[in-house]
């Protein structure tokens, strides 16, 4: 069974209500995207974002996976499916794929101060934290990769992308780095899918389906099954 890798971005949860800040001249739900999603922002103001995290999060349990979240799913009957995504979100768990890789941490997740291996899973009850929670002894933070951190999971990204039979990139602008890399990891002769409304330049070679997730991803499906 070949190896199928799909990079996602914002583009695809964009279409289940999941708001992006990509084109929004810096802000995210009219915060300013680096005192919520910086390093530096979480040490000068930690409670804004705890607040701000835990807003996302009662945001996400309103959605629901999409056609295109859905679609991903079908196609693990006829191929060996990885998942690589920029999203923090958990619609691609919760339509149902199985193997995912977060590039940029998980919203329903928590993380330890003082341990970055030590993970919670939070659930609709236990939704909000603050500075103060404290979970099974250890004070936490959103599980999130901040601007002015590393990604830790970059180096499995790229050996998912080295592997990919068909590699298929879904909902990004291929600005936002090191995600955006990934393309260039992909070995030579390799088809390539990138499904976007407002594709990016790319490389010759690369089949461009100039749609918005949920069409794109169907599309797709006739190219790779007929």
């Amino acid at each position: 069974m070949k190896k199928l890798v799909i990079s996602t971005g914002a583009g695809i949860s964009a279409e289940s209500g999941i708001s992006t800040f990509r084109d929004a001249d810096g802000l995210w739900e009219n915060y300013p995207v680096m005192e919520v999603c910086s390093a530096d922002g979480f040490a000068r103001n930690p409670a804004l974002v705890h607040k701000f995290y835990s807003d996302r999060r009662r945001q996400l349990l309103t959605a629901q996976p999409n056609a295109a979240h859905r679609a991903l799913v079908d196609l693990e009957k006829n191929f060996d499916t990885y998942i690589i995504t920029q999203n923090v979100d958990d619609l691609h768990e919760r339509a149902g794929s199985n193997r995912i890789l977060h590039l940029h941490g998980e919203l329903m997740k928590a993380r330890a101060l003082d341990n970055p291996d030590l993970l919670f899973t939070l659930d609709e009850e236990h939704i909000e934290t603050t500075p103060d929670t404290v979970i099974d002894g250890h004070h936490v933070r959103p599980h999130i990769v901040f601007f002015q951190e590393s990604v830790p999971n970059i180096e499995r990204a790229i050996e998912w992308a080295q592997m990919a039979d068909i590699f298929v990139v879904i909902g990004t602008s291929l600005a936002v780095y090191p995600a955006a890399s990934l393309l260039h990891y992909v070995r030579r002769g390799t088809p390539v899918y990138y499904i976007d409304p407002r594709p990016a330049a790319v490389p010759s070679g690369v089949t461009v389906i100039p749609e918005p997730a949920t069409r794109g991803v169907e599309t797709l499906k006739k190219y790779l099954l007929g």
